[in-house]
């Protein structure tokens, strides 16, 4: 869908020009994306939060250094986006001038389902937040025993309560695996597998995915939520939360960071980011082992693999699964080492 229809298919039926070329975010130097930006005047631009995570750490010399003034809208997809990032994002590359739309959608769903835009004219937007459902769709939160849950300042799984034009028919030569995946666990809804809270003004945040939803000890929260307190250390640019067994208090988090300066004391970043997260949600959210790696392991698109952390820490490197879309492969010799 993002390949075809929305790079291809959907921009040259309105008009539009797509720009496409084969690299990283950092190659040949993190400049790429904004040198690009100046040189064919480009309106919009969007990415994962993970290649804005990789570019923050190269600071606003990069940025600052080309000419910008051509972008309107800048866009954010593939996994919830951390504060630090966001205004990094609209402030730095968009001079507080652009609107930013951090938007939520699947591959499954044929477009994007809830974004702060469109909407009226001077809306606001709220930071880090996907807000709005789109027109055509009914989102819906469950609670464990498949209930709706009615009212704001709640969270839950995100499932869509009625069809819409876009939404995925089957899977193909294998339609009692579309079933089951999308619509055995709320029975009359599409169920997403994502987690998300609905705010006290009924806007919707997405909180990460139901496998990410941890259960320490009765609490229940989204590693994602872990993840934003633990970006506010000013020397963690990247950072990945998972569950992980534990036999008094059935989950606990296990955290791998990525530091901006190798030479910096692991010891004392990680005492201040545990005191961060204790701080900022509580006590029982602080991670119970904190990882300090290199690079972490994601797809060709940006998107941080954290089932493939999840394996690492199980010792269940034996079988890995599908790694067809992992960017790098070595990155799991590394972290292995």
């Amino acid at each position: 869908i993002t390949g075809h229809s929305y790079v291809v298919y959907g921009p040259l039926c309105n008009g539009s020009t797509t720009v496409l070329f084969e690299s990283t975010p950092v190659y040949p130097d993190p400049g790429r994306y904004w040198e690009t930006v100046e040189r064919l005047k480009i309106n919009q631009f969007y990415c994962a939060p993970t290649a804005l995570r990789l570019l923050l750490k190269y600071g606003e010399e990069y940025v600052k250094k080309y000419d910008r003034s051509s972008l309107t809208t800048l866009g954010s997809v593939g996994e919830p986006i951390n504060h630090e990032a966001w205004h990094w994002y609209y402030s730095v590359v968009g001079d507080k001038r652009c609107t930013l739309v951090d938007t939520w959608w699947q591959t499954e769903t044929g477009g994007i389902c809830i974004a702060p835009r469109p909407s009226e004219e001077g809306a606001e937007i709220i930071p880090a937040i996907a807000m709005r459902p789109f027109y055509g769709i009914t989102p819906v939160l469950m609670d464990e025993n498949g209930k709706v849950l009615e009212g704001n300042d709640t969270s839950g799984a995100l499932c869509i309560a009625q069809p819409w034009p876009g939404i995925a028919r089957t899977i193909y030569e294998d339609h009692q695996r579309f079933v089951e995946a999308y619509f055995k666990a709320y029975p009359g809804y599409y169920f997403t597998g994502d987690a998300a809270y609905r705010t006290k003004e009924g806007y919707y945040q997405l909180t990460g995915r139901m496998d990410d939803v941890l259960n320490i000890s009765g609490h229940r929260l989204g590693t994602a939520e872990i993840e934003d307190a633990m970006d506010e250390h000013p020397q963690i640019p990247e950072t990945a939360v998972i569950n992980y067994p534990h036999d008094i208090k059935g989950e606990v988090a296990l955290a791998f960071i990525v530091l901006k300066d190798d030479m910096a004391d692991k010891d004392i970043i990680i005492k201040e980011v545990k005191t961060i997260v204790a701080t900022k949600i509580a006590k029982y959210a602080v991670p119970e082992h904190i990882m300090v790696v290199k690079r972490l392991p994601k797809t060709r698109s940006g998107k941080i693999m954290r089932r493939l952390l999840r394996r690492i820490v199980t010792d269940n490197i034996s079988d890995m699964g599908d790694i067809t879309t992992l960017d790098d492969p070595s990155v799991i010799e590394e972290i292995l080492e």
